[in-house]
């Protein structure tokens, strides 16, 4: 039963802020809307893959199982030294970035599935044709990088990154933002009616008396206004007064 009432009591609240919580809904769905058509760059990505070999094998040499283990487990070094400032450095001295190592090295994610030999660069920007750009010459100077700094010879470009005639952005995901916004809005609108409810401690109505006082109300006494009041008083003398003109 205390439940039903508490459950009762939460509702009650929410239809009473109803109000206040559709509008924050909606405005919270509003700027994001904007924000995510008409604010926010779109973001595009491009990858490229190279392939890590143990060594040049001769004709009649094959790989065995040891030496695929050694190139994943290299993989995880190839991955630190391709965001290291030695290869950022050169990625942007050739490309004439005006960026810093920290911005550019978040522009580019360096990933490998696992138990494999492959490794994608994936370079995320708002400028489609700059992703290609970096993603291509990341993975260049890194494999004649890779020589110099480990005396192996062992990375071959799978596929570059290629700019498509019609680029598609991966983000910003314009609908998920405008949901998230408009919940967000919502449950702080639901928020702030439980929490005004809660500090509000005046009592205005029998309701509140029972509940905050733990006593029964026995009786209501109804406002009358002052100027309905004498309204009523004058009809009443007026009444009085003919009632005593008949009986003279």
């Amino acid at each position: 039963m205390e439940d039903k009432l508490i459950l009762k009591g939460a509702f009650s609240i929410i239809r009473k802020w109803l109000w206040l919580i559709i509008s924050l809904t909606i405005s919270a769905g509003l700027i994001a809307g904007i924000i995510s058509f008409f604010i926010l760059n779109p973001i595009y990505e491009s990858s490229s893959q190279f392939l890590v070999n143990q060594n040049n094998p001769g004709a009649n040499q094959e790989y065995t199982e040891n030496d695929i283990r050694t190139n994943v487990e290299l993989i995880n070094t190839y991955k630190v030294i391709l965001q290291s400032s030695r290869i950022l450095d050169q990625v942007a001295t050739e490309l004439k970035l005006k960026m810093s190592n920290e911005v550019l090295g978040k522009k580019i994610d360096v990933s490998s599935a696992e138990s494999s030999q492959v490794v994608t660069v994936a370079v995320t920007d708002t400028d489609p044709q700059l992703a290609v750009d970096i993603a291509n010459t990341t993975v260049r100077i890194f494999q004649n990088e890779i020589s110099e700094l480990m005396n192996i010879d062992n990375v071959r470009v799978l596929s570059e990154a290629k700019l498509s005639p019609k680029p598609e952005p991966i983000g910003p995901n314009k609908l998920l933002n405008i949901f998230v916004a408009m919940l967000l809005g919502a449950l702080t609108g639901t928020g702030i009616a439980f929490l005004w409810e809660y500090i509000d401690t005046r009592i205005k109505s029998e309701e509140d008396i029972a509940e905050k006082l733990h006593i029964p109300v026995i009786g209501v006494i109804s406002h009358v206004d002052e100027t309905e009041e004498s309204k009523r008083r004058m009809t009443s003398k007026k009444k009085q007064g003919v009632m005593l003109d008949g009986t003279s």
